[in-house]
C-alpha cells in the first residue's frame, strides 16, 4: 500500500513539473514573438555570427550547409535558422 502510494506521488510530481515546463514554453514563445514584432517595427535586425560565410554558402547554393552553420552558430532551432536563412536570400 505505501508502495502505492509513493507511486501516485511520484506520478502526480512528474504531471505537474511537465505542466510547468510546458506552461513556461509557452510564455516564451509569446514574449519570442512579441519581440519579434517590437523588432521588426523599429528595424532591428538580429545579427547572426559568421554571417559572411552563411551567406557564402547560401550564394553559392548549399542551402542545407548554411542551415546547419546557422543553427552551430546561434544555437537556433531547425525552423528558426531556416527561416533566417531565407530572410539572407
Amino acid at each position: 500500500m505505501d508502495t502505492l502510494f509513493l507511486a501516485c506521488l511520484v506520478v502526480l510530481g512528474i504531471w505537474a513539473i511537465r505542466r510547468n515546463v510546458s506552461r513556461a514554453e509557452r510564455t516564451a514563445a509569446r514574449v519570442e514573438r512579441k519581440l519579434d514584432l517590437v523588432m521588426e517595427h523599429v528595424d532591428l535586425h538580429e545579427e547572426i555570427p559568421g554571417k559572411d560565410g552563411i551567406v557564402a554558402l547560401v550564394r553559392e547554393g548549399r542551402t542545407v550547409q548554411a542551415v546547419k552553420a546557422c543553427r552551430e552558430a546561434t544555437g537556433a532551432g531547425l525552423l528558426e535558422a531556416k527561416q533566417a536563412v531565407d530572410r539572407l536570400t
